[in-house]
């Protein structure tokens, strides 16, 4: 750091000593904040982009060698290119410095994965990047989420930029967020933005550290950073052409067989060209092919989305996929709704069953308070889907022991089932009316 920075740093580690900024303006000792300072430059300028092995054996000894937690980013290249792949990984620790790595030119980083085994990583958000990282070959045994700890720790805002500047006293640019990171050669202020992303995570994990400790949640966060570690990759979501937006509109099964046909016509398309899907169709255009059922190429073209912009060629493949759902015998059709493991949505409850509506309403209200106390959002103390679930279909008897019991049995961790146990054994007592 800069002697500048370092003096901020020192001085605005501002929630060590008191509740967590609610943003006013002010410290929780009444005096006005210091004005945060510009981030503009890495402390060591910004390091060449790794493109080659030799290079990159020399950077996995340079973070083998080095000493305490290793700060790790990437970026994507969302709504550019297709899927999550990483285009860029950003890594900074003590006594080696900070890396930028293509992971194009460097697809196989399992060799710094297993370098930095057993070291903790410092990550923002760490189940947005864990995905693309686990893809090129570097999967954390130890990690520590700095949103995540924000979110414990009572934070009103978690974005990186946000926790930075309320916890360090530094305004990190964010201007470069959403770019194209395929992009090559990555422009230099889009370098600077990458090496700046890492070059506080340390220092903020370390502030986040001691103000959970001083708010007695660092147990439960260890927890929690632990249930990440371990968690297996996501399984494939079954039918992802039902999240197509706007799919509210569109209710009988033929409408719904056009939008299956046209999503999967578009991501074979996508997946091919490698560009992300909405650059090829988008959901609104599919959506209103679904609900058209043009007869043809020329009905077709008239919609919104298919406009005269679109080639006679796409236009006929768009078509032909409509005609596949046309064709479709009434057994080929598709469901109008997935079939839902658990209970039912929560607003037919009181219908369907107006005890579990009752408990579930008390349920919501004590876990409600409960987070409020501990100054943390209600998802983070327990999620909604494990209080539903457990409300739907009470363990019998409902004594704590098996309330406890499912409540781990639905993925809680130890901390959470303490917490909650309590309150949903009061909720389970709860009348209808």
């Amino acid at each position: 750091m800069t002697d500048a920075q370092e003096t901020a740093a020192d001085s605005s580690l501002r929630t060590t000593g008191g509740a967590p900024p609610d943003d006013g303006g002010s410290s929780v000792t009444g005096a006005p904040d210091p004005e945060p300072i510009p981030l503009l430059e890495p402390r060591d300028g910004i390091p060449p982009v790794i493109v080659d092995d030799a290079s990159l054996a020399e950077v996995i000894a340079a973070f083998a060698a080095g000493s305490g937690p290793v700060a790790v980013d990437a970026e994507r290249a969302s709504g550019y290119r297709y899927g999550q792949r990483a285009y860029l990984v950003q890594l900074r620790r003590e006594g080696a410095g900070t890396a930028l790595i293509d992971p194009v030119a460097c697809p196989d980083l399992s060799g710094l994965g297993e370098a930095l085994s057993g070291v903790e990583w410092v990550l923002h958000a760490a189940t947005q990047d864990l995905p693309c990282l686990r893809e090129i070959g570097m999967v954390p045994t130890r990690l520590f989420d700095t949103e995540l700890a924000g979110r414990l720790a009572g934070f009103p805002r978690v974005g990186l930029g946000a926790m930075v500047e309320s916890v360090l006293g530094f305004v990190l640019e964010k201007g470069h967020s959403a770019v194209d990171w395929s992009t090559r050669p990555l422009p230099e202020p889009w370098l600077r933005y990458a090496a700046l992303d890492v070059e506080l995570l340390v220092d903020l994990r370390d502030a986040l550290e001691k103000e959970l400790d001083r708010q007695g949640k660092l147990e439960w966060a260890h927890q929690e950073f632990a249930a990440i570690a371990a968690a297996p990759p996501a399984e494939p979501r079954k039918d992802p052409w039902r999240r197509t937006s706007g799919m509210h509109k569109v209710r009988r099964r033929r409408q719904l067989a056009v939008v299956r046909e046209l999503w999967q016509t578009r991501d074979r398309i996508a997946q091919r060209r490698d560009v992300s899907p909405g650059k090829v169709l988008s959901d609104a255009a599919i959506v209103e092919a679904a609900l058209s059922l043009p007869a043809n190429v020329h009905a077709l073209a008239a919609l919104n989305g298919f406009g005269h912009r679109m080639g006679r060629r796409q236009l006929e493949q768009w078509q032909t996929a409509v005609d596949r759902a046309k064709a479709l015998t009434d057994s080929q059709l598709p469901q109008p709704g997935q079939p839902v493991a658990g209970p039912p949505p929560p607003r037919a409850w009181a219908d369907k069953d107006p005890a579990a509506a009752a408990r579930l309403s008390a349920a919501r209200a004590g876990v409600s308070a409960l987070a409020e106390q501990l100054n943390m959002p209600q998802e983070n103390l327990i999620t909604p889907d494990t209080v539903r679930r457990v409300c739907w279909e009470p363990p019998v008897p409902a004594d704590a022991e098996a309330v406890a019991g499912a409540l781990a049995g639905f993925g809680a961790r130890a901390w959470q089932v303490e917490l909650v146990t309590p309150v949903l054994l009061e909720a389970l007592s709860a009348e209808a009316p």
